[in-house]
């Protein structure tokens, strides 16, 4: 699962900087997708131009920091078919993922020729674009390859775990803090919410199970972080500290609810991508309708419920619906698209020796 995330980063970085920035970025074609000819091998991207949306920063470094956007977004989708896929046929299916499924969302939400981003949908840092193109591809991805031979619930180390949940807590600030293209007050705002948020979501998550009659846990406490750090990634640049805390602690209990909820003896999503990356990205597109102001981004035209208007809240949702059937039949398609070029899953007797040494040879 390691080299599978590391592999996105290798893959995908080739593929973007040939093809997918374009498709991305490059001139709209009927506001779904980039013509990529413009921008194909990075052609025009340099450090002597700017994005039309971030005119303070090099075009290079704005194209590359989008790279880490479609970069994680299949990372995250290894989670949910952890141990059942075949390398190369995992390969073709981030590819095609990419260029089919990341590309046209991308496109859509944050070119300002896009159809979304026409629309007035707000998704500051990917709370459409990475979490639930994720989430649903993820469910698709365990619905399609069935469940694992053995569904092992023990993580291998919890202080991993707990490593690993800083890591990515610290990250998010470049990944929030960053979507605001400059070393700014929103970015400011943008770092403050996403820590809080995610503080909130953790406390929840840990208060929440306690309520149900369950051990506070180490587990239970990194999962609320990461949930509340998804969950306020469409609104961490458009709202206030105390919305922040709100998202979080309401972003919480919905994925703990769906966690525990999740028909798991039918469907196998291994490390429950869907009920806390797609399911807490759903949360943060809707909270964003609630709370959005135009007293922190003046960007923001519709504001949220909370003050009294409901074209914003009307439009996350309308995205919301249309990014959620396009995101998983596609992801579907893609899969068995793939399985017909090669097999997908691995044979039972290699799932139970195990990937590290039936896929790669490595001996740990």
């Amino acid at each position: 699962t390691v080299l599978q995330s590391f592999m996105a980063m290798v893959i995908v970085t080739v593929l973007w900087v040939v093809v997918g920035f374009g498709l991305c970025f490059g001139p709209s074609i009927d506001g779904l997708i980039g013509d990529p000819t413009s921008n194909l091998f990075f052609n025009g991207v340099s450090a002597n131009s700017a994005w039309e949306l971030a005119p303070t920063i090099p075009f290079i470094l704005f194209a590359l920091f989008q790279a880490k956007f479609a970069i994680i977004t299949p990372a995250l989708i290894t989670g949910a078919f952890a141990e059942r896929v075949r390398f190369w046929a995992y390969l073709l299916f981030m590819v095609l993922f990419i260029i089919f499924v990341y590309a046209p969302l991308c496109h859509m939400t944050w070119h300002p020729d896009g159809l979304l981003f026409g629309w007035g949908v707000l998704d500051f840092a990917g709370g459409t674009v990475v979490h639930m193109s994720a989430g649903w591809a993820a469910l698709a991805g365990a619905i399609f390859l069935g469940k694992r031979k053995v569904q092992k619930a023990i993580p291998a180390r919890i202080t991993y775990v707990l490593l690993g949940t800083g890591l990515l807590w610290f990250g998010w600030f470049g990944f929030n803090a960053g979507s605001a293209v400059g070393a700014s007050g929103l970015a400011a705002q943008a770092l403050g919410t996403t820590t809080v948020a995610a503080a909130a979501a953790a406390m929840g998550w840990v208060f929440f199970d306690k309520i149900l009659g369950h051990k506070p846990s180490a587990m239970g406490a990194c999962i609320g972080a990461v949930v509340g750090l998804v969950a306020i990634t469409p609104a961490a640049g458009f709202v206030t500290i105390p919305s922040a805390i709100a998202i979080g602690l309401i972003a919480s209990v919905v994925s703990n609810l769906v966690v525990s909820k999740f028909p798991k003896g039918k469907v196998d999503d291994a490390l429950d991508v869907f009920a806390c990356h797609g399911v807490g990205g759903m949360t943060g597109m809707i909270l964003t309708g609630v709370f959005a102001s135009n007293a922190i981004n003046p960007a923001v035209v519709d504001q949220g419920l909370l003050f009294g208007e409901t074209k914003l809240f009307l439009n996350q949702i309308t995205a919301l619906i249309i990014v959620s059937i396009f995101a998983f039949n596609a992801s579907y398609a893609i899969f068995f698209i793939t399985n017909k070029i090669t097999r997908l899953r691995v044979s039972e007797d290699k799932e139970e020796l195990g990937l590290d040494i039936t896929q790669h040879g490595e001996y740990l």
